[in-house]
């Protein structure tokens, strides 16, 4: 039977969505399921959890619980990865907040920006480890990647070790629920009144999934790009086999101007639909940061609320903690998603047949007009003999510069990481679209050095 080791087992996601979909799996009933997580609190929960449910759900899973990977890698055959460095939103925040002495005002300062440095390099030492520690233990597992910033640790996997790596990442149904709203009246979907966008809004969540479960099977939607920055490149009517895009275009633009203001004009002048919603697709634009037209504001780009979320992440774990006591029903966790990782492992493990409306991979020629070996983003197909691309051709050029950009600045990031270069962490911040002053990314770049010391150690020679 299959053997899965989940590194960062302790995450709340975790626990919520891909723990309890493996255990519900009966197509892989009676494997080995082996928790890793340098957290005991966290680890010790959902060990628990995972337990009861294999209990409650007659899952038949041996389940074991390690304090460090090294110990849980051996004969493995997939490892899901969902690690974070240190205080998850307490290090954004800092991400955030150090250029700002400096005048940059990043957009979002997750994946892209001088924040997307940051996070890349803080977790390029653990995942590096990780996957050198497999081509050890178990060189022919799959590594499934949840962790951000996704392009760069899945450049970091492809690049520098030998081990076979996916990055999956649920973003494509915000594509979904935005071409379900442009076309509400035309396929009969309800909207939401108070679904206000793709923003992270915790309160949005539900307003958005509705619009998604009703469209997902209504509308087929090819996107192409990298994570975070991809493109809806055709939609289709799957009852008829229409193409929607000639509607879309048209619909799009009589929807309220407030709603996605920043998708809505990249849209109109680029000619496709951004997937990812005006959040995310701000880290990458060369437009998003100047201080005098204050971008942000015009387009309500709003901050990711680091309090609250530090605040759910505590309360999601105390409620899984309540479940793995018995104090609470696990009738919510009946229906959860494991985000991809499951799909990956049933359809690998047991030869199934299954297509993935999205996954990173490395481009071996789906999207003809990126780089060679970047990690791209298409649909795929999963079967016994692994993990294949959709190709989809080339993207129009000038989204394909967008990308291409991108695709070099995450190349630099985890380049310097891995050598601890100075230089090559310089140039990194010097090409990235956030920074318009030589010296703001000097300053910026040894703030990160100082403050980060004890996560960056390979700088510190």
């Amino acid at each position: 039977m299959t053997t899965i080791t989940v590194i960062g087992a302790g995450s709340t996601s975790f626990g919520e969505n891909t723990l309890s979909a493996l255990l519900r799996s009966k197509k892989m009933k009676g494997s080995t399921l082996r928790l890793v997580d340098r957290n005991p609190q966290s680890l010790d929960i959902v060990h628990r959890l995972a337990k009861q449910l294999n209990k409650e759900w007659d899952s038949k899973f041996k389940i074991t619980a390690y304090a460090h990977h090294k110990d849980a890698l051996k004969d493995t055959n997939f490892v899901v990865s969902a690690i974070e460095v240190g205080a998850r939103e307490e290090l954004w925040k800092s991400d955030f907040e150090i250029p700002l002495k400096y005048g940059v005002r990043q957009p979002y300062a997750e994946n892209g920006g001088p924040g997307g440095f940051a996070h890349a390099a803080r977790n390029v030492k653990p995942v590096l480890e990780i996957v050198r520690d497999m081509e050890q233990a178990c060189p022919d597992a799959w590594f499934i990647n949840f962790t951000n910033p996704m392009v760069r640790i899945c450049d970091l996997v492809n690049r520098h070790s030998k081990i076979k790596a996916v990055g999956l990442c649920h973003q494509i149904y915000m594509g979904y629920c935005m071409v379900g709203v442009a076309l509400a009246k035309d396929l009969g979907i309800q909207v939401p009144e108070d679904l206000e966008g793709m923003h992270v809004d915790i309160l949005q969540h539900p307003l958005q999934h509705m619009v998604m479960d009703q469209t997902v099977p209504l509308v087929d939607i090819r996107a192409a790009g990298i994570n975070h920055f991809s493109w809806i490149i055709s939609v289709h009517d799957k009852r008829t086999g229409e193409d929607l895009y000639p509607l879309l275009k048209k619909r799009f633009f009589e929807l309220d101007e407030k709603f996605e203001p920043l998708t809505r004009r990249v849209f109109q002048d680029f000619g496709l639909l951004p997937v990812p919603g005006d959040t995310h697709l701000c880290e990458y634009l060369p437009w998003m940061s100047d201080p005098v037209a204050k971008p942000w504001e015009k387009f309500n780009i709003r901050l990711y609320d680091w309090e609250m979320m530090a605040g759910l992440r505590d309360f999601s774990l105390d409620r899984l903690n309540e479940m793995a006591n018995g104090n609470m029903t696990i009738e919510s966790l009946l229906e959860t998603d494991s985000e991809g990782a499951l799909e990956m492992i049933e359809n690998i493990a047991l030869a199934g047949n299954h297509y993935h409306l999205a996954a990173n991979l490395s481009n071996v020629g789906q999207i003809a007009n990126l780089p060679l070996g970047a990690p791209v983003e298409t649909p795929i197909h999963v079967n016994g003999a692994g993990i294949h691309p959709v190709h989809v051709g080339p993207l129009p050029e000038p989204i394909a510069e967008l990308c291409r950009r991108e695709i070099m600045v995450a190349q630099l990031s985890v380049d310097a990481a891995v050598e601890g270069s100075y230089e090559k962490a310089l140039q990194c911040l010097l090409l990235d679209p956030v920074i318009h002053d030589m010296d703001t990314a000097k300053n910026i770049l040894h703030d990160y050095l100082k403050v980060y010391k004890e996560h960056l150690p390979q700088f510190h020679k």
